[in-house]
């Protein structure tokens, strides 16, 4: 087991969604910018580091039919799985690490709130964008730690982002849309300051 897995599974083991910083009562933000590109209900939809987040349970309420979500932590998605109950069958669910991910068909849209900034040496983050590139189709929606976010995030080094940053890294294949600086507000009280950036793929 690689130690960013032992680490995940040793949280998601340990911690409940109280305790952990990234917990949503509802992902509002998330929400807004998916249902902006107005895709049909049954488009391939991926939560990127999804783990045991309400996200998933949004989109289903919502109507949307073809859902897959990744996590390096096998507990997270158990955890999802165990909470959405019948309704985890009508998901696609992949534990993966996201450096060594390697799809096998396009996505409409890739969602990830959670991944992404926990990226820091430049191999991966560029890996991670080639990915990107090469199976997503239509629609990106990132939200990350901002240039005022956290330096840390779960004992662990993160990489902060501007909305100009965010721009820059993905201008090769994708135009930005929309960009939103938002305080997430975590259940202890504190303040997470993120970059939200929206996107649609080049024609």
């Amino acid at each position: 087991m690689n130690i960013s897995k032992q680490h995940w599974e040793q949280v998601f083991e340990t911690k409940s969604p109280k305790e952990v910083s990234w917990t949503q009562k509802y992902p509002t933000i998330s929400m807004e910018l998916i249902q902006s590109f107005k895709l049909s209900k049954s488009s391939s939809i991926i939560d990127v580091g999804g783990g045991d987040s309400l996200l998933v349970d949004a989109l289903l309420e919502k109507g949307y039919t073809n859902i897959t979500v990744l996590d390096i932590s096998e507990k997270a998605l158990l955890r999802a799985q165990a909470r959405l109950g019948e309704r985890a069958k009508k998901i696609n669910w992949i534990v993966s690490d996201i450096n060594v991910f390697k799809p096998h068909k396009n996505y409409d849209l890739w969602h990830d709130r959670a991944s992404f900034h926990f990226l820091t040496q430049k191999k991966d983050i560029i890996n991670y964008t080639e990915i990107v590139n090469a199976y997503v189709s239509t629609a990106l929606v990132i939200g990350t730690f901002s240039k005022e976010g956290p330096e840390r995030c779960s004992g662990l080094p993160i990489t902060q982002y501007s909305c100009a940053s965010m721009e820059e890294n993905f201008r090769e294949k994708f135009i930005s849309e929309e960009c939103r600086v938002e305080d997430h507000i975590t259940p202890f009280e504190t303040k997470q300051n993120f970059t939200f950036s929206r996107f649609v793929k080049k024609q």
